[in-house]
Parts: C-alpha cells; sequence; structure tokens
C-alpha cells in the first residue's frame, strides 16, 4: 500500500529575498541549505531554509519574485504553517524573542491538544510555532537561536477551502491519509478545521484543512504560500504514485526532476496545488553539508548557463 510519510516541504513566496533571508536566519535561527534558483524561472531565486541537516520535512522555501504584490488573503490556499520546536519552555522563550524583535505574534494557546504561538514575517506570512518533540532533531551549530529551542521542522500546514467533501475524499481515498478529529477554526470558532494523518510521526505529518466558505477566493502574492509536498521515500514510491495518480483519473504534471528531490504536481478538488517529492538524493549530493548554502547552487541542466543567471540575480548579501 502506498504511503505517505509526512510533509517534505512548503514553498511560500516573498517579494524581498534579503530581508527574507535576514527574518529565517537571523530571527528564526534556521540554516539556508540551498541557495538556487527556480527551475521554471531562472530570475528568481529559490531558498530552502531547514534544520542543521538539511533533513527532508524541515524544508521553508521561497520564491522570490520582487515585483509581485502582497497576497489577498481568502480561501482555495495554505493558509498558516506550522514550525516544530521542543517544549511549552521553547514557546515562552519565542514570545520574548519575538517580542523584542517586534514580530507579530499571539499568546500561547492550545489546538488540537499542542500549545501553539502564532506569528507572522515582515510580508504577513502566516506562521506557527508548535510544540512537538515526535522524532529526531538536528540543531544547527551556527543558529543564533540555542540548539534547545531551535525550530525541528514542519507541521502541521493548515489550508482553507470552500467544500470540505471532494478535498477530503482526495486525501482518504486517492492520497491514504487518515482522518484525525477536528477543532474550532481560531480565526472564526463558528467554522471547523479537520485533521487528516498520515504514516509519520506527530505533527509532521498531518494536514489541517479548514472550511470557511463565505471567503472570498485567495489573490496568490507575497507573504501567500506556492504549494504544499508530502514525502514520499524512494524513486520506485514515487513512480507508484504517478501510477496510481493516473489510474484514479487525477490530472498531475507526470515526474520531473529537479535534481534534489523528483517532484509530481496535481490540485486537489479545491483548487490547492500539491506536490509529491522524494526524500532523496537531498541537499548535499552538489555542495559539502558543511557548506550548504553558502553559493549559488544549479542542477547540471543549468549550470552551463551559470554566468547568464548570476547576472541577473541581485546578490542576497
Amino acid at each position: 500500500m502506498l504511503q505517505l510519510t509526512g510533509l517534505h516541504h512548503l514553498t511560500a513566496v516573498t517579494a524581498q529575498a534579503r530581508a527574507n533571508l535576514r527574518f529565517y536566519t537571523d530571527t528564526l535561527g534556521m540554516r539556508l541549505v540551498k541557495r538556487t534558483v527556480n527551475q521554471d524561472d531562472v530570475s528568481a531565486y529559490h531558498l530552502f531554509y531547514a534544520d542543521g541537516q538539511a533533513s527532508p520535512g524541515s524544508d521553508l522555501t521561497f520564491f522570490d519574485w520582487a515585483h509581485t504584490p502582497r497576497e489577498q488573503r481568502g480561501r482555495q490556499s495554505v493558509t498558516r504553517t506550522g514550525l516544530r520546536v521542543d517544549s511549552v519552555a521553547s514557546l515562552e522563550w519565542w514570545a520574548d524573542r519575538l517580542a523584542a524583535q517586534d514580530v507579530a505574534h499571539s499568546d500561547v494557546a492550545e489546538r488540537h491538544g499542542r500549545p501553539t504561538l502564532d506569528l507572522e514575517d515582515f510580508e504577513g506570512q502566516r506562521l506557527s510555532l508548535v510544540v512537538d518533540a515526535a522524532g529526531p532533531a538536528h540543531a544547527w551549530s551556527r543558529s543564533p537561536v540555542p540548539a534547545e529551542h531551535q525550530i525541528r521542522g514542519l507541521g502541521p500546514v493548515t489550508m482553507t477551502i470552500a467544500r470540505l467533501e471532494p478535498t477530503e475524499r482526495m486525501l482518504t481515498q486517492v492520497m491514504g491519509m487518515a482522518a484525525a478529529g477536528s477543532y474550532p477554526d481560531p480565526a472564526s470558532p463558528a467554522h471547523t478545521v479537520h485533521v487528516y494523518r498520515m504514516a509519520g510521526q506527530g505533527a509532521a505529518a498531518e494536514l489541517h484543512v479548514a472550511v470557511r466558505p463565505e471567503l472570498p477566493f485567495t489573490q496568490p502574492g507575497a507573504g501567500g504560500v506556492h504549494h504544499v509536498a508530502f514525502r514520499v521515500p524512494t524513486f520506485e514510491q514515487h513512480a507508484a504514485w504517478e501510477q496510481h495518480l493516473s489510474q484514479q483519473g487525477v490530472r498531475h504534471s507526470g515526474l520531473i526532476d529537479r535534481f534534489y528531490f523528483r517532484s509530481l504536481y496535481f490540485r486537489e478538488p479545491n483548487g490547492v496545488l500539491f506536490e509529491l517529492a522524494t526524500d532523496g538524493p537531498g541537499f548535499a549530493v552538489d555542495e559539502p553539508q558543511e557548506t550548504l548554502g553558502e553559493r549559488l547552487a544549479l542542477p547540471p541542466f543549468l549550470e552551463p548557463h551559470r554566468a547568464r543567471i548570476e547576472a541577473g540575480l541581485k546578490p542576497l548579501a
């Protein structure tokens, strides 16, 4: 039986790459593990932030589209990204740090049984720090955040849609997720957030689905999310997923080799873009683990165009 093992990465949009780099490395203490370009638009950076080992499931990534306007919030999109931390003590530490750096954030509250602190980056990207110590942690030795308070990885991710039933069929009957309860929507307690679980551990293997039909459609832009990706352990299983989606009548991109992982894209019935991504080969395939993210990395098919690509990018430092 095919099973997804959790969240692989989430890709969002920024219009300010330099400020984005400062916020996610200096303020949030994540490691820049890959400095590359959008393979479909090489004029734009694609920045990957993760844990100390660039583990699958810890990647928060950004396309840098400098001239895009701010997102207009609504439904049919991913609306909040969870980032896991070790303990309530970590949340208290983070509340102090965010306040000292003038980062908008909420009080600590319980959500689906887990203490949670909401925050937004400088473009309005909606994030949550969630207490969940399941699974291994890989601290980054050069982070400005102490190891015991560092972000462990993704989870859960929340999407907001108009109609639950078709999406639930996709998640449970096609993608093999299991319904795992619900809770009142913090933004509108009269509405419900439904929880779906994959085969992995804890919040790193959860997708939360808010149902808000009264909201307008999201207008994509900076501070919004482009897509969410789910983990597939092997190339063989990835190929099987392509066949499975075709058999289920799901239109998809076909297999795409992103060099650092292989991808398969499709939209769920409410229009949110999903990706299935392999755990390997990983970000150390073309640069040493100890120096990940320190130079512009290009996959082999773009390497012959390095001079032209570099000329079109603004320096991040």
